[in-house]
C-alpha cells in the first residue's frame, strides 16, 4: 500500500493507476462500517483508494473538530490488511492552503433541512471536500454509507449537476448486534450512554411497526409518536424526527409508498444520526 500525503503526489500516483478505481472517502478512526465500504470497493474495482482526512470545513463553531477521534497508525494498519492500494492522508494545509476561498454548495430543499438546518455550513463543507477529493483521485466509483442519508443525496446531486463521470455507490448501514449504528463518534459514549443511544434504532423499529403492522398513514401522527418516544428516553436530547420522501427528503404528509425515517439526537457529548427506509 502506498501512503500519499500531498496533492501533487496524489496526482502523480493517479496518473499511473490502471483499471477501475474505487474510492472511499473517510475521516478516519475506521470501524466496520468503513471497512464494509472498502470491501465492496475491493470486490468491484481493480484499484482501491481510501482517504483519511478530518475535514475542518464540515464542523461548525463549538463542534467536536479538535477532539474528533484520530488514530492514523491504526487506520493505516487496517487499510493494509484490507489490501487497499493507496491511502491518501493529506494535511489541512494541503487541502485548504492560505487564501482558500472557493466553496461548493447544493441549494434548495435537499440541503435546507435536517442536517442543513441543524448544522449550518456542514453540507457545504462536505460537498467542497468531496469535490476536491474527486478531482484528485478521479475515481470511477465512490462508496458512501447510507447512515449519512442527506450527505449521500447531496453528493449524488452534486455529481449529477456537475457532470462528474463517477458512479456513487450507496452501501447499507452497519450496526452493532443491539442495533446501534456504527459511528466514529460512538467512542464518546460511556457504557450507560451507549445503552441510551439504542433509543435511536428502537425509534426506527417503532416507526416500522406503526406503518407496516398498524397501518398508520398520517405522517404527522407517526412523527409525533417517535418524538414522544425519544423525548421520554433517558439520556437522549432530541434534535429532529423526519418522515421524508426517499429521494427529495421533503417531508411527506401521507405515507403512500416508501418513506425514509430520519432521526438525530444528542446522547452525552455525542450527536448521533440514524435512518431507515420503510417500504
Amino acid at each position: 500500500m502506498r501512503v500519499v500525503r500531498t496533492l501533487s503526489e496524489m496526482r502523480e500516483v493517479r496518473a499511473a493507476l490502471r483499471g477501475c478505481v474505487g474510492f472511499v472517502p473517510t475521516m478516519g478512526y475506521l470501524h466496520e462500517g468503513h471497512l464494509s465500504l472498502i470491501r465492496r470497493a475491493r470486490a468491484e474495482c481493480e484499484v482501491v483508494v481510501v482517504s483519511l482526512f478530518v475535514n475542518p470545513a464540515q464542523f461548525g463553531p463549538g463542534e467536536d473538530y479538535e477532539r474528533y477521534p484520530r488514530d492514523e497508525a491504526r487506520d493505516l494498519a487496517l487499510l493494509e490488511r484490507e489490501a487497499v492500494d493507496v491511502a491518501f492522508v493529506p494535511t489541512v494545509e494541503e487541502m485548504y492552503p492560505p487564501g482558500f476561498s472557493t466553496w461548493v454548495e447544493v441549494t434548495g430543499p435537499l440541503a435546507e433541512r435536517l442536517e442543513g438546518a441543524s448544522r449550518p455550513g456542514h453540507l457545504r463543507g462536505v460537498a467542497t471536500v468531496v469535490l476536491k477529493l474527486f478531482h484528485l483521485v478521479q475515481p470511477h466509483r465512490a462508496y458512501f454509507g447510507e447512515k449519512d442519508a442527506q450527505q449521500l443525496r447531496i453528493i449524488r446531486r452534486m455529481t449529477s449537476d456537475l457532470n462528474l463521470p463517477i458512479e456513487i455507490v450507496a452501501c447499507p448501514i452497519v450496526r452493532e448486534p443491539d442495533g446501534l449504528a456504527l459511528s466514529s463518534r460512538n467512542v464518546y459514549l460511556s457504557p450507560a450512554e451507549r445503552e441510551h443511544a439504542r433509543a435511536l434504532s428502537r425509534s426506527l423499529a417503532l416507526a416500522r411497526r406503526l406503518i407496516l403492522e398498524e397501518g398508520m398513514r398520517e405522517a404527522a401522527e407517526v412523527r409525533r409518536r417517535l418524538q414522544e418516544y425519544l423525548r421520554a428516553a433517558p439520556g437522549v436530547t432530541l434534535d429532529y424526527v423526519s418522515l421524508a420522501h426517499p429521494e427529495t427528503l421533503e417531508e411527506v404528509e401521507r405515507i403512500e409508498g416508501p418513506v425514509l425515517v430520519l432521526v438525530a439526537a444528542r446522547v452525552g457529548s455525542a450527536r448521533l444520526i440514524d435512518n431507515a427506509l420503510i417500504p
